[in-house]
C-alpha cells in the first residue's frame, strides 16, 4: 500500500496537471471562436469565386488548354496531401487523418498506383518520416492559424506536380469542422479540377447571370487559366481553416475530458489517503492501548 507521503505527492501532481489541462481548454475555447469567425468570413469569398468560375466557364468554348482540368487516361501516381496539426494533446485529431491517408494509400497500391506524400503540419510529417516515407513537400508552423499565403504554397506545389506530369491525381485529406464536438475526416479531390464544378446549372445561372450580358477581355479561356490556380488555392485555404477550427475543438474536448479524469483521480486518491490516515491512527491507538495494558498488567 502506498504511504501517506506518496499519496500526497500524487494528489499534488495530478492537481498541477489539472491546472494545465484546464488552462489549455480555456485557451482552445477562446481561439476556437476566432477560428469559427474566420471560416464564416471566408465563405462569401469562396461563393463569389465559384460564381465567377461558373460564369467564365459557360462563356469558354473549350477547356483543352487548361492543364488543371485535364483528366488523365491512366492514373499512375497519386499525391496525398494530409493536413494535421503542429502539436498533439488533441485527442484523435491527427491519428484519424493519417489513418485515412494510409487507407487511401493501400487502395491506390492495390490498383497499381504509386503514392506521393505531401504533409501539412509537424505531426503528420514526423509520423510519415518515422514510417520511412519520402515527402515530396512539407509545411508547418501555421496549422492552428493558417494564412492565405500558406494555402498558396501548398497549391503551387500541387499544381506544379500535376502540370509537370509527376502525378496524375491530387487528393486532400483533412478534418472538417462541424461543431465543437464533431470533426469529420474529409477527402477532397483537388486535381484535376472536376469539370462538373464548372458546369452551368440553374443555380449557377441565377448567381452568375446570362453569359450574353458580358463581354470578356481577354478571352474566357485565358481568364480561366488565371482563375483555376486561385480556385485551387481557395479550396486549400478553406480546408486549412476547417482543419484549424477542428484542431482547436478537438483540443478543447480532449483537455476537458482530461480535466474531468484528473478530478476523478484526485477524488479516488483522496479517498485512499483518508483510509490510509484512518488506518494509521487506528494502529497508533491500538499500540497505545496495548502499551497501557502491559503496564497495568
Amino acid at each position: 500500500m502506498a504511504s501517506l507521503q506518496d499519496l500526497r505527492r500524487r494528489i499534488a501532481s495530478v492537481r498541477n496537471t489539472r491546472k494545465i489541462t484546464k488552462a489549455l481548454e480555456l485557451v482552445a475555447g477562446a481561439r476556437l471562436r476566432r477560428a469559427q469567425n474566420r471560416i464564416e468570413e471566408m465563405r462569401p469569398y469562396a461563393d463569389r469565386m465559384q460564381e465567377l468560375m461558373v460564369g467564365t466557364a459557360r462563356a469558354a468554348s473549350s477547356f483543352r488548354n487548361l492543364a488543371l482540368l485535364q483528366q488523365r487516361d491512366e492514373v499512375k501516381r497519386v499525391a496525398l496531401v494530409v493536413v494535421t496539426g503542429d502539436r498533439g494533446l488533441a485527442g484523435p485529431f491527427n491519428g484519424q487523418v493519417l489513418r485515412r491517408g494510409f487507407e487511401l494509400e493501400r487502395e491506390a497500391r492495390k490498383e497499381g498506383q504509386e503514392v506521393v506524400w505531401l504533409a501539412v503540419g509537424r505531426k503528420g510529417a514526423s509520423t510519415l518520416r518515422f514510417r520511412r516515407y519520402e515527402l515530396e513537400g512539407q509545411w508547418a508552423g501555421f496549422a492552428d492559424k493558417p494564412g492565405y499565403h500558406d494555402a498558396q504554397a501548398v497549391g503551387h506545389k500541387a499544381a506544379e506536380l500535376y502540370e509537370s506530369g509527376e502525378v496524375d491525381r491530387v487528393v486532400l485529406v483533412y478534418n472538417r469542422f462541424e461543431s465543437a464536438l464533431v470533426q469529420r475526416v474529409t477527402t477532397t479531390e483537388l486535381l484535376p479540377i472536376r469539370q462538373d464544378v464548372l458546369a452551368s446549372d440553374e443555380s449557377a445561372e441565377e448567381k452568375a447571370g446570362p453569359s450574353a450580358d458580358f463581354i470578356y477581355e481577354p478571352e474566357p479561356e485565358e481568364i480561366l487559366q488565371r482563375l483555376l490556380p486561385v480556385y485551387l488555392e481557395t479550396e486549400i485555404y478553406r480546408a486549412l481553416l476547417e482543419s484549424a477550427a477542428a484542431f482547436l475543438a478537438s483540443q478543447m474536448t480532449a483537455m476537458r475530458n482530461a480535466s474531468k479524469n484528473a478530478g476523478e483521480l484526485i477524488d479516488s486518491l483522496t479517498l485512499s489517503l483518508n483510509r490510509a490516515r484512518q488506518a494509521e491512527i487506528t494502529q497508533e491507538i491500538l499500540e497505545v492501548v496495548a502499551g497501557a495494558d502491559a503496564l497495568t498488567g
